[in-house]
């Protein structure tokens, strides 16, 4: 009985020992990982603009405060706000009546000193007659002439009270002294115009063409002085369109300004010199006032290694690119980026002209893990009005 039960263990542990044997033979092998795909691209060389930006401020070529020039009631506002005026255009009239009271009353005063004055041109010619005759003296005959230079000037001063009269006459209609844009109006029919507060009325400015001034660093200003003082040699019109300005939008405007002039005095609050630029404005898109960017080109960097922005990761205050190796592997590795062009990314350190980097699918760059690679294409330009838009490029992995 006791060889029957050890004979029955023994073929348990057999058993079991198979089983086990069995489970081994069946394990499957280890798979090797599989390789994620990305797109990439290899970085490309190419000059490169260097650009400079400032904030400026928008102003009218000209601008100017329209003031009353003699004191009285406004009766009639002969503009539209907001609308193109001409120079010599009547923006605002004043009451004129009692000014052509005065100037009537100057007149008068002229014509009695005219009547005067030939009276005594009269006896002045009758004394020069009589002196030579030796009818007179001399010193008579000198009174007569000195009465008569002095009714002279009398009469000269009544034509210039008339001339001013007539001058407040005319000012009682208030021009625009320059071709622009009038403001809206600061002062109402009726109101006393012209006190001593001298109130502006309105203003008028030039916005074609428009300025742009911004303010640059005295050591901007330094290194750009000999560039700056052989460009303001030039004539206007000869001066290269250097200056580009970009919109709040975002978007830069059209015209390209001219540099008109460099301020006398650096600021000692902000150790800043003010520059003013000159720029087409048709339509009057851009108003005084406006803040724009201000962008110039101060160099250009030859053969500089570039790469899509999109390929240049930022993390924590550091950019990323992901390098693909000879064997078809990535490498993260740290870059020092330089200006923007267009939607590339100039790289200044850690990576050469030539070297893949992957533009989409950084996600899936891991140590050791093998990358399928295909080329990246950029993205295609806006098509234009009934174009047929080209099928947008699938992401890695996508089926």
């Amino acid at each position: 009985m006791f060889r029957a039960l050890k004979n029955k263990g023994t073929s348990w542990i057999a058993a079991g020992l198979a089983l086990f044997a069995n489970a081994g033979c069946e394990r499957k092998p280890t798979v090797s990982p599989t390789s994620a795909p990305v797109l990439v691209v290899q970085a490309g060389t190419r000059d490169v603009p260097v650009y400079r930006e400032w904030i400026g401020t928008l102003s009218g070529f000209e601008n100017a405060d329209i003031r009353a020039r003699v004191s009285g009631h406004l009766i009639k506002r002969d503009y539209e706000e907001g609308a193109l005026v001409k120079q010599g255009d009547v923006l605002f009239e004043i009451d004129p009546r009692p000014f052509e009271v005065a100037l009537a009353e100057a007149q008068s005063e002229l014509e009695e000193g005219r009547a005067v004055q030939l009276a005594s041109q009269a006896e002045a010619d009758r004394s020069r007659e009589l002196f030579k005759k030796k009818v007179i003296s001399e010193k008579e005959f000198i009174n007569k002439t000195q009465l008569n230079q002095s009714k002279l000037s009398k009469v000269r001063a009544l034509e210039a009270a008339v001339g001013q009269a007539q001058l407040n006459l005319q000012f009682c209609q208030v021009l625009s002294p320059v071709d622009g844009i009038a403001a809206v109006a600061k002062a109402q029919v009726g109101d006393l115009v012209g006190t001593s507060s001298n109130t502006v009325l309105t203003s008028v400015s030039t916005l074609d063409p428009v300025k742009v001034i911004f303010p640059i660093s005295e050591e901007e200003y330094l290194l750009a002085s000999a560039r700056v003082a052989e460009i303001i040699r030039r004539p206007l019109h000869e001066r290269p369109e250097s200056v580009e300005l970009i919109l709040a939008t975002g978007k830069p405007f059209p015209h390209k300004g001219r540099l008109l002039s460099v301020d006398l005095n650096v600021s000692t609050s902000t150790g800043t010199i003010l520059v003013t630029a000159l720029l087409k404005n048709p339509g009057s898109l851009l108003r005084p006032g406006q803040f724009a960017r201000a962008r110039v080109m101060t160099s250009v960097l030859e053969q500089a290694v570039v790469v899509p922005q999109r390929a240049v990761a930022e993390i924590q205050g550091s950019c990323q690119v992901a390098v693909i190796s000879a064997d078809g592997r990535g490498e993260i590795r740290p870059v020092t980026t330089g200006t923007r062009e267009g939607a590339d990314w100039v790289i200044t350190h850690g990576l050469k002209a030539g070297e893949t980097v992957v533009v989409e699918g950084f996600q899936n760059v891991r140590p050791g893990i093998p990358l399928s690679t295909s080329p990246w294409t950029p993205p295609a330009l806006p098509a234009a009005p009934g174009a047929v838009e080209a099928p947008a490029q699938p992401a890695p992995g996508a089926p």
